[in-house]
């Protein structure tokens, strides 16, 4: 018998393709035309929220807002995206979520012990992003200690200092050039709204738990940095603002102390010291 050519059978969905090839045009069209819908309403939803939160947005914060909903699909509602003073931060928990839509294949933090100082909660960690299983890796570092997070926060250096490593490595990764809220010391873990932020200062404002903490942080660093006595530094500005602790000062008055503590740090340090040496409490005689 003649040999029978057998052919491989055909997909009538492919073959009416080829035959008509306008078909799959008119598909990738209703495709394209789905998404850009999807992209407009989540711009629009994000626009709303935002409103709700930060009130009325300048054209230059809703410009950077539309790019971030098309290029990365960064939601308001779901804590992807914060503003703070009319700019635009990403969060940790939004960067973990884009990472997981874009099949990111793992994270490894790695604390770098020869940079971090426990006895300061001086804390830098290395984390490395692996976009597939046979990446190299990007990488970035984080650091954290009680001059760059906010009094809030004191104690937990070190997780900070993770989060911003990992942050770090997200953006490289992925290619987004928005800083992440997290990175940004005294506002990293208070990023409230701007009216709740105002709303505080009314009531305190010379950087107190009950008030921003900026200032006290301000004041800190410069202790730091002077290696100046804190008990002696307090009780000098207590008696520059005129009030009875620097606690009860206001804002106004801290940021004055602040500055005229700096000018004087710079200027001649050791008559500083002796200037907060007559704030000791003198020490009692011990009886022999």
């Amino acid at each position: 018998m003649p040999e029978r050519a057998y052919s491989q059978p055909t997909d009538p969905l492919s073959t009416k393709a080829r035959r008509h090839p306008i078909c799959s045009r008119s598909a990738d069209v209703k495709l394209s035309v789905g998404s850009a819908k999807a992209q407009s309403n989540a711009f629009l939803s994000n626009v709303r929220i935002a409103r709700s939160l930060w009130g009325s947005l300048s054209k230059i914060a809703r410009k950077s807002l539309l790019e971030l909903t098309q290029n990365y699909g960064l939601s308001v509602a779901a804590g992807d995206l914060l503003m703070l003073e009319g700019r635009w931060y990403v969060t940790h928990a939004g960067l973990l979520r884009f990472g997981h839509r874009r099949r990111c294949s793992g994270i490894h933090a790695i604390l770098q012990k020869e940079l971090s100082d426990p006895a300061l909660s001086r804390w830098v960690f290395k984390a490395v992003v692996y976009k597939s299983p046979s990446s190299k890796g990007f990488v970035g570092y984080g650091d954290a200690d009680p001059s760059n997070v906010s009094t809030l926060v004191h104690g937990a250096e070190m997780r900070i200092a993770e989060t911003r490593a990992v942050n770090r490595a997200l953006r490289k990764a992925y290619g987004i050039g928005l800083c992440s809220v997290e990175e940004l010391g005294s506002f990293s873990s208070n990023p409230g709204n701007k009216r709740d932020h105002e709303g505080s200062a009314k009531h305190s404002s010379n950087g107190s738990n009950n008030g921003p903490p900026r200032l006290r942080d301000q004041l800190c660093l410069l202790i730091r940095q002077h290696n100046l006595d804190p008990t002696l530094v307090k009780a000098y500005a207590a008696d520059f603002c005129g009030t009875p602790s620097l606690k009860e000062a206001n804002r106004d008055l801290v940021q004055s102390f602040i500055s005229h503590l700096t000018a004087c740090a710079k200027e001649n340090r050791d008559m500083l010291i002796c200037r907060l040496n007559s704030y000791a409490q003198p020490v009692a005689e011990v009886k022999q």
